[in-house]
């Protein structure tokens, strides 16, 4: 079989067991609240080097969703310049889009590139993607402009 559908098919039934609502619209993975990144603060990436948990006290919409903030001054970095800290495709994950299909992005699983942030499902995932960053974050950024209006759903049924 070959390597990349088998782990499309992979991914696929880890997202069915995993899956999560998505009430801030198709373009951002969301859990049903419409708490985005499972409430970790996206500018502590950048400035603690590490995923770190949001506080109920410091939140901010984005595109829908609501962000968490370890601080006032993580909120007001995030307010001047969003685009600038929140994951790259809506915080799907990176090797997914690629491969034409939203699959949850895991904020424990991230890495920087090129001061933009990304997500991938899973380790394993991840060392896959890594194999040709610049590649996958290039078909990604084309794949992105064709599924950001869909939901998981439709893609996988496509």
């Amino acid at each position: 079989m070959n390597p990349i559908k088998s782990l499309i098919g992979g991914l696929a039934v880890a997202v069915a067991l995993t899956s999560t609502a998505f009430a801030a619209g198709t373009e951002v993975n969301a859990t049903s609240t419409g708490l985005a990144l499972r409430g970790y603060d996206p500018v502590a990436y950048f400035t603690l080097g590490e995923p770190t948990a949001g506080s109920l006290d410091f939140t901010s919409t984005y595109e829908g969703a609501t962000y968490r903030f370890v601080s006032a001054d993580h909120k007001a970095q995030f307010d001047a310049s969003p685009e600038a800290f929140a994951p790259q495709y809506g915080g799907y994950c990176a090797f997914g889009t690629a491969m034409g299909f939203k699959f949850d992005g895991d904020p424990e699983v991230w890495k920087i590139v090129d001061g933009e942030l990304f997500l991938n499902l899973s380790s394993a995932v991840q060392v896959r993607w890594e194999e040709d960053l610049t590649g996958l974050i290039n078909t990604a950024d084309v794949k992105w402009g064709e599924i950001a209006d869909k939901t998981p759903e439709e893609l996988q049924a496509q």
